[in-house]
């Protein structure tokens, strides 16, 4: 069975590129701000930069062979009027690379010619991601080649938790044939490999000559102190141990790389054990008469447990001699037709328990060929890493066996390429000469020059690599914060050439959108409800509901689609109704439209046919479909119609609509202050709202498939438009896209979290949807573009993230305890190892995490706390991984970890109105009650995006946490874009386009005022001025005593230590009026409901 500790979530691709180095931006003034309506709060208190002596930039190589990007990148400009009043003496610190680093390229050899495969059948479910790294539109022919040497890389020092934790893998982490493979605790300070001793599979063993090892970095142990047998892949002495963390962890600074090194070497002349049945190939010519198998440490060695920061080149190729796991069926096969039922193999490939790459399925075969390329990024504390060979079967898969590669033998860059035996849980061999053939090779974050320069400059700089739709340039975006701003509420912001912010009216810009189309509205959401009004400072059109408008565009002609998610707990069945636990009016507004030409189309979020019932069962019922997109026809000129779509986090529901009018109370329901939500959204024009439409027809086409007697019908009719039919209407090659001369144009990519059981279209064959960045979990394919491009993003930032998102929850392969819980995103380790970097850099870097105080239902409640636990959990990770790079470089007792990250809440509190009882009018002792007495309730954070460095933005519907990124759980979709002329890399210095407008018109509706500081959040002078606003912010919303507030972000009321360490504020370990605990609490409730 496949329902092992793994939790085997699909796997994290991505691929390779390379950026060229650019020379550091000098030091510029920042411009001032426009005062505004807002005074400021008193000048924080002076505080000065550190004198950082900036160390040397490490060595890195370019991974490809394609050269440089010759973009030309403008000097610095001359000092100019700042864009408001009142400029700012700033100015960055300089970059540690003080000149422009020389890149080497080098040829790569073709990777061995391959047997050719069995004729077995190739299960589209068992597709993984395999390593394309361009998009389908830019695809090079041919596999990508791994590069065969790089320079020495330094191991990680003490502060990554890691790298020396001694680890020894235990026997008892593979269960044998059952398939229940347990989890691999790397935390555990020494575990015994699994490996046995080689010599009673082969006398002599040897790395291939193609891929000798450079010289080590130290020198080599002599050649007396190694033993004899068995062989071992090490030199140099361990490195020193001189601390410990409160997890067990060791810390110390390595002395010496890991390299492969033997007492002996020789040559195979055709094992037994390894006999194959593919001699007569090509690929047997060139492997099997120098085949070589790879050792492994003996059982008695300690591994250490390093950091694995940076992408993974792997190729899994062939498996050979596997054993038959299905001989039950062998022979029921050969009772009746003397047919061949063996083993479906497939390879997973996992870092301390997360499953991070998957081949795709064969079918019926002992010695499966896959030849697949994987480019995966890690960020994980591992001693090894696993390929896991399994067997498909109906109900689960059983293990084969499994391959580890030690981490610490990546660590000097070599590619390690070979067969390897494949062991059971004893350690032997799983079958006589069962191997699985492998290549593996590290490159860290420091090599891959793609992160180096954040968003690049130029044309050839392609976006994120590893997605299904490609970078679209020459489009136009409109971001929006809220569903509605009133006029004058917020300040006026001047950008770069005369420019001024514009805040966008979200509502009123989609109900003019739907208004004005003449051919097509299609809507997706998690939840659609027709009584919705969406203008409501316009009393000619104020009373007009969402679902008036679409009734009466349907009877103008226009098609109106509506796909919304079909919650399982509301129905109407025989005149008995029920609203639903989630109360998404789905069953209210089918029945409104019933009898209109409006198509509704109620979708339920469901499993494919080939899973079990229970995993059916819970997609079902525990996952949704979270995307909310509108997309329209909008006029192009000339007679022609152009699309356009809006997305982001705005459903179309009452709740979203509820907002903060500035300088006035909110009205009150049933006496208690209404709670506000806060959400962003955007509108994209030109070529990338067509993929959002692309999105819609993949998903209608198969929420539309007919099945059961439906398929009786002579006829099918999709509802969906034929663009291409339409003459007016301009398609994909056709749409119009803004110059690249235009300093306004935008340059944009649109993501998804998806999978095959939810949309039509992708491709049956596994190597197919290789070549369209598909990826693959149990008997599905899948579209995880999202967590790429937050990664990705993440890796690029250089200095600062600022991120708003309903919930904030990944890495538990690095919490503390509760490792296998299977919330395996990379996002907030990533931000961590960002941060980390860059103390040890001497740079400065902050990240601003804005969250709701509690998730949306009852704070007291075992789901809702389950949640604050995981967050907490992944809090204290963050912090613990600053906290020991401060330590590293001797800054701990200068700065805090909070100097560097903070987590902010949202929340209100009124003044009572004239009019109102002097006194506190008696209430019930309840949550209402109580907050109708202090006049105190939660701003609720409903945003899903992320700002990087004032240069790129992701907006849309994913959570930052497993059932968001994963992909094969909630649907979402989201979209990245940047302003092609205002980046780091094309200004050399900072940006003040659109995105910094809307950031700083985010901190300007958050904080009720505008500071020069906030022109540069990556200064410590910022980071702690916003902290200390929200800590006062807060303290007069947790006060006895009541008053108006006029900023409303609050410091997250968790006290972070110098340390690190996250616990609960004192005095304050419960929320306000509601109760509930704010660190959370370990309470039983499903795992994948709160993940």
């Amino acid at each position: 069975m496949d329902n092992n500790n793994y939790h085997s979530p699909p796997p994290y691709q991505y691929s390779t590129y390379n950026y060229p180095h650019v020379p550091p931006p000098p030091n510029q003034q920042n411009p001032g701000l426009s005062s505004g309506p807002y005074p400021g709060h008193p000048p924080p208190g002076s505080v000065p930069y550190p004198q950082y002596s900036h160390y040397p930039p490490p060595p890195f190589y370019n991974t490809s062979g394609s050269g440089h990007l010759n973009y030309p990148y403008p000097g610095p400009p001359p000092p100019s009027a700042p864009p408001t009043s009142g400029p700012l003496e700033y100015s960055y610190p300089p970059s540690s690379h003080s000149t422009p680093i020389t890149h080497q390229f080098h040829g790569y050899p073709p990777p061995p010619p391959m047997p050719t495969p069995p004729q077995s059948t190739l299960q589209s479910y068992g597709s993984f991601h395999h390593g394309s790294s361009h998009y389908l539109q830019h695809q090079n022919s041919g596999p990508l080649q791994p590069p065969d040497n790089q320079p020495n890389v330094p191991p990680r020092v003490s502060g990554e938790y890691s790298s020396n934790y001694h680890y020894q893998d235990s026997s008892s982490s593979v269960s044998g044939t059952t398939g229940n493979y347990d989890h691999i605790n790397d935390g555990s300070m020494t575990r015994p490999s699994v490996y046995p001793s080689i010599d009673d599979l082969i006398e002599n063993v040897h790395l291939s000559d193609s891929h000798k090892p450079s010289a080590p970095a130290s020198p080599p142990a002599p050649s007396a102190s190694l033993p004899s047998s068995p062989p071992k892949y090490h030199s140099g002495p361990l490195p020193m141990t001189n601390k410990y963390n409160g997890m067990g962890a060791i810390y110390g600074h390595p002395n010496s790389f890991s390299r492969w090194e033997t007492s002996s070497t020789g040559q195979m002349e055709h094992p037994s054990v390894l006999a194959s049945s593919h001699s007569t190939t090509h690929a047997e010519t060139s492997h099997a008469q120098n085949m070589q198998l790879m050792a492994a440490s003996s059982p008695k060695v300690s591994l250490k447990v390093l950091l694995l920061h940076g992408n993974l080149d792997i190729w899994v190729y062939e498996a050979r001699n596997l054993p038959n796991m299905d001989m039950f069926h062998k022979t029921i096969g050969d009772m009746f037709n003397n047919s061949k039922i063996t083993s479906d193999p497939y390879v997973s490939i996992t870092v301390t328990g997360a499953t991070i790459g998957r081949t795709y399925v064969i079918s019926n075969s002992e010695n499966p060929v896959w030849t697949q390329n994987f480019n995966l990024p890690v960020a994980h504390y591992a001693a090894e890493v696993h390929f896991v060979v399994k067997d498909n079967d109906v109900v689960g898969s059983q293990l084969i066996g499994t391959v580890m590669v030690p981490v610490e033998h990546l660590y000097g860059g070599e590619k390690i390429e070979g067969f390897f035996p494949i062991l059971n849980a004893s350690g032997k061999p799983c079958k006589a000469g069962a191997v699985l053939y492998i290549s593996i090779q590290y490159t860290p974050i420091e090599h891959l020059s793609i992160y180096h320069h954040g968003i690049g400059a130029g044309p050839d700089y392609l976006g994120v690599p590893g997605t299904y739709f490609p970078l679209r340039r020459g489009g136009m975006i409109t971001l929006y914060q809220d569903a509605h701003v009133p006029d004058g509420c917020l300040p006026i912001l001047k950008l770069e050439n005369g420019m001024q912010y514009v805040h966008g009216k979200c509502w009123r810009d989609i109900f003019e959108a739907i208004r004005q189309a003449r051919r097509l509205i299609y809507i997706t959401g998690w939840s659609v409800w027709h009584k919705v009004r969406l203008v409501r400072d316009d009393n000619s059109v104020s009373s007009t509901t969402l679902g008036d408008l679409l009734r009466s565009k349907s009877q103008e002609g226009v098609r109106v689609l509506l796909l919304v998610w079909d919650d399982p707990t509301s129905r109407s069945i025989l005149g008995y109704k029920t609203d639903g636990v989630m109360q998404t009016h789905d069953e209210e507004t089918r029945r409104f439209f019933k009898h209109s030409s409006v198509q509704v189309l109620l979708c339920p979020r469901v499993a494919g046919k080939r899973h079990s019932w229970m995993k059916q069962r819970e997609v079902g019922v525990i996952y949704t479909h979270h995307q909310k997109t509108v997309i329209v026809d909008a006029d192009a000129g000339n007679n022609r119609r152009r699309i356009t779509a809006f997305l982001g986090g705005l459903d179309l529901l009452q709740k979203e609509g509820n907002m903060i009018s500035r300088g006035h109370a909110l009205g009150s329901v049933t006496g208690c202050p209404r709670e506000a939500w806060h959400d962003l959204h955007c509108k994209i024009d030109g070529p990338a709202a067509y993929d959002v439409l692309t999105n819609f027809e993949e998903r209608w086409m198969k929420a539309a498939k007919p099945y059961g007697i439906k398929k009786l019908k002579v006829s099918y009719d999709d509802a969906l438009l034929r663009l291409e039919r339409i003459p007016d209407v301009l398609g994909l090659s056709d749409a119009p896209c803004v110059s690249d001369d235009d300093p306004q144009s935008w340059h944009v990519q649109v993501f998804r979290s998806i999978d095959s059981n939810s949309v039509s279209g992708f491709p049956k064959d596994p190597k197919e949807a290789t070549m369209r960045n598909l990826v693959c979990g149990k008997n599905v394919l899948i579209d995880m573009s999202i967590h790429t491009a937050y990664v990705k993003a993440i890796r690029a930032a250089q200095h600062f993230i600022y991120i708003e998102n309903q919930y904030f929850i990944g890495s538990s392969y690095n919490w503390s305890t509760n490792k296998d819980v299977g919330a395996n995103n990379l996002i907030p380790i990533e931000i961590a190892l960002k941060i980390a970097s860059k103390i040890r850099a001497h740079e400065r870097f902050a990240a601003y995490i804005v969250i709701p105080m509690w998730p949306e239902g009852n704070p007291t409640g075992a789901a809702t706390q389950r949640i604050l636990f995981w967050q907490h959990k992944t809090m204290q990770m963050m912090y613990e991984t600053i906290y020991q790079a401060l330590m590293e470089v001797g800054l701990e007792n200068a700065y805090s970890p909070q100097d560097y990250l903070n987590f902010y809440c949202l929340g209100n509190r009124e003044a009572f109105d004239e009019g109102y009882p002097s006194e506190r009018q008696s209430a019930a002792n309840t949550p209402q009650g109580l907050g109708q007495k202090n006049r105190r309730f939660m701003i609720y954070v409903h945003s899903k995006g992320m700002i990087v460095d004032d240069e790129y933005v992701i907006l849309g519907s994913a959570n930052i946490n497993q059932r968001s990124m994963e992909g094969t759980r909630d649907t979402e979709i989201a979209m990245g874009a940047y302003q092609p002329h205002h980046t780091w890399a094309r200004k050399q210095s900072s940006p003040y386009g659109q995105i910094y407008g809307y950031r700083m018109s985010l901190w300007a509706e958050h904080l009720g005022v505008l500071d020069d500081c906030f022109t540069r959040p990556d200064s410590v002078e910022c980071v702690r001025r916003v902290r200390q606003m929200g800590e006062a912010n807060w303290k007069q919303y947790a006060s006895d005593e009541i008053s108006e507030m006029r900023g409303h972000l609050l410091k997250y009321p968790v006290e972070v230590d110098r340390y690190g360490k996250v616990s609960s504020l004192s005095g304050c370990e419960t929320f306000p009026d509601v109760g509930g605990n704010i660190i959370g609490s370990f309470l039983a409730v499903q795992e994948n409901l709160t993940i």
